[in-house]
């Protein structure tokens, strides 16, 4: 599947209030939800913890699934700013091809 068909079929399941109207409401929704981000923390310490760092084909279907609402929430995010998935990746890329070329991949700073 592709990100920008996977952003279509994502829209059909956005309940939330003033889904699709890019207001703050909407906005503070789908950035809220971002949290999902902590539950795939929460299921990476567990493994540390429990399973000594093993990550076992359950493991990776939990995570997998994590993973897959956090895909949503950042889908609902790009479709309430009005952009696409796939211009969030490629601008991404493009992010990360600059701070290569530039020798500073590693570091922190959004600009550098």
């Amino acid at each position: 599947m592709e990100l920008n068909e996977y952003q279509e079929k994502a829209a059909a399941t956005a309940t939330y209030p003033h889904a699709g109207n890019g207001d703050m409401t909407a906005l503070a929704y789908v950035g809220l939800g971002l949290g999902e981000a902590g539950e795939v923390q929460g299921k990476i310490k567990k493994i540390l913890r429990d399973d000594n760092g093993v990550v076992e084909d359950h493991h990776r279907i939990a995570l997998a699934k994590e993973a897959g609402d956090l895909l949503w929430y950042v889908s609902r995010l790009a479709a309430e700013i009005d952009v696409s998935l796939d211009y969030i990746a490629q601008l991404n890329l493009d992010k990360l091809e600059s701070r290569r070329a530039r020798g500073v991949i590693g570091g922190s700073g959004d600009d550098r």
